[in-house]
């Protein structure tokens, strides 16, 4: 059977309806587009657990606090389309902005704490769209587990905390990060680079990398990362945000690695911002 694709929460209703009838358990894939294999793994893991796979494409306004951002968003459905048609997904949810926030929408869902630093304190309003959003594909679709990529880390976070406060009946499933052959993590915004900074791209996993390596032998945390900060800006980044070592779960500071943790960073290259994160690991 070729994939379905559904615009309005009544179909979506309706088809989950059928499947659940014949004992189908369903799992869901949240995008905004411009899929790539880092998505695509997502829609491997979720294959791998349910009968029926649901891929929802929508660019979330919400949750752009840059509207010039929001319009270079890389979209192409056709393309998308092919690609899940490809992966044997059962269907595409693409909604329009009405139906999703309809006249009169005054709801938004805000988990705190978890949302707060990193890119929260950069990104003034993301996480409350990300989490709104995302509150609705769950109930939407109503699935039993749903995937989301571990590069997005904060993010990640914050969808567990919502669907474990909410009650929302879903097991939130992180898959690890999928990386280029040179080390840069999979992101829709990599394609902005112009050929020059994309050769200095993977310079924030190389530094991540050698920060987390020198973490774990014991050198300092504020050293290591300061380290890391120098070799991104002499790389060719403008600027980096942040790159800090954070519990693993809370995401609260950690300075000196006690527990497993994540280093996390965020940088300005040729106008873009990429962000990516490693699992560091206390000795046993």
């Amino acid at each position: 059977m070729s994939m379905l694709i559904v615009r309005s929460v009544a179909e979506i209703r309706a088809q989950i309806g059928h499947w659940r009838a014949a004992g189908d358990n369903i799992a869901v894939v949240p995008t905004m587009g411009a899929l790539h294999e880092g998505h695509l793994s997502l829609v491997r893991a979720a294959k791998g657990r349910a009968k029926r796979v649901i891929v929802t494409l929508f660019v979330n306004p919400s949750q752009f606090n840059n509207a010039e951002d929001l319009a270079r968003y890389p979209r192409d459905e056709a393309a998308d389309s092919a690609r899940l048609e490809a992966e044997h997904v059962d269907m595409l949810f693409a909604p329009d902005i009405a139906e999703m926030y309809p006249e009169g929408f005054a709801t938004k869902v805000s988990v705190s704490r978890l949302s707060e630093g990193l890119c929260g304190a950069y990104r003034p309003g993301h996480f409350e769209g990300v989490a709104t959003v995302v509150t609705k594909l769950l109930l939407q679709t109503q699935a039993d587990s749903a995937f989301f990529g571990e590069k997005d880390y904060q993010q990640l976070s914050v969808i567990r905390r919502l669907a474990c406060d909410l009650d929302i009946p879903v097991e939130i499933v992180g898959v690890p990060t999928v990386r280029e052959a040179d080390g840069l993590a999979m992101s829709s915004r990599n394609v902005r680079l112009s050929e020059t900074a994309r050769k200095q791209a993977p310079a924030m996993a190389e530094a991540l990398r050698a920060a987390g390596v020198a973490i774990e032998a014991g050198r300092p945390v504020s050293s290591a990362a300061d380290a890391a900060k120098t070799t991104l800006l002499t790389a060719g980044y403008s600027e980096v945000e942040y790159l800090e070592l954070r519990d693993a779960e809370t995401l609260e500071p950690v300075s000196k690695l006690d527990r497993p943790a994540r280093l996390l960073a965020a940088g300005w290259l040729d106008g873009v911002r990429l962000i990516d994160n490693i699992a560091v690991l206390p000795a046993h």
